[in-house]
């Protein structure tokens, strides 16, 4: 399954906030979109589920997005906005069994292989015990573990995910991480937007740095996350080493200090 992007551009009113965004992600890899707020990373990834329309076009396995049938677009695509509602009063079985929509008839019971698929999502996801709890009571890490279960309950073979460690603690980014990779280990193609670089760094096969819409720089961790790319999209400074833990690159962000600070080192550790 490969999922490509061809000169996809997009604007909201007269503000442009994507131009010739151009890159194909295959079944196994894992691919993280970072950039400042702003730099068009939402919209890039609502144009790539065809939730937007605008110049260029996405093709799935060479196919136009835009002419595949809804209910296939549904079964081999998917994607888990950044915000939603956290109201919602479906026990959490009733919330994941949702995620089988493109597989059943209109207001047909829940079939075996819907049940199968299902239990195995929230396995996956280990919130079998949740199963009866409503939704809205849950903790934002029990939220978010839901909504992905209910996501692998569609059984799609591309997933677009915008932050989907948003409001976690660590514990929870890295089991949230773990899963995606696992996914893209299976055979998915996983796309992903990402503010924490470093987390980025640790798992994704490449990363996609977007600075105004366009991409700045895409290709493997360590070619993308350097001092002079990160300086140049975000105009922060960076110190960039290898993690003893795992090998990956790893930024330390820091403020340079001034120059009445050095003059004056009282005031530069205050």
């Amino acid at each position: 399954m490969k999922l490509s992007a061809r000169e996809l551009g997009h604007r909201y009113q007269e503000r442009v906030v994507l131009s010739g965004v151009e890159f194909t992600v295959a079944g196994g890899e894992l691919l993280a979109v970072a950039g400042p707020n702003g730099a068009g990373k939402s919209t890039l990834l609502r144009r790539l589920s065809g939730g937007l329309r605008g110049p260029g076009v996405v093709l799935l396995d060479g196919a136009d997005l835009t002419r595949l049938p809804a209910r296939v677009l549904a079964q081999r695509l998917t994607m888990l906005e950044q915000e939603v509602p956290t109201d919602l009063e479906f026990r959490v079985g009733e919330l994941v069994f949702f995620g089988r929509h493109p597989y059943r008839a209109r207001l047909g019971p829940m079939s075996p292989g819907d049940k199968a698929a299902v239990n195995q999502a929230m396995a996956a996801m280990g919130i079998l015990d949740l199963a009866a709890r409503p939704f809205s009571r849950l903790s934002g890490g029990e939220r978010r573990k839901v909504l992905l279960a209910t996501v692998l309950a569609q059984e799609p073979q591309v997933l677009l995910l915008d932050e989907p460690t948003v409001h976690l603690d660590v514990h929870h980014q890295l089991e949230i991480m773990s899963l995606l990779s696992r996914l893209a280990a299976d055979g998915r193609a996983v796309v992903c937007a990402l503010h924490d670089l470093n987390l980025a760094a640790a798992f994704a096969h490449r990363l996609l740095l977007l600075k105004q819409g366009r991409i700045a720089a895409i290709g493997l961790p360590a070619e993308v996350l350097t001092q002079e790319l990160l300086r140049d999209v975000f105009g922060v400074e960076a110190f960039v080493m290898q993690s003893p833990a795992t090998g990956c690159p790893f930024a330390h962000f820091f403020v340079p200090p001034r120059a009445e600070d050095r003059r004056n080192p009282r005031m530069a550790r205050s």
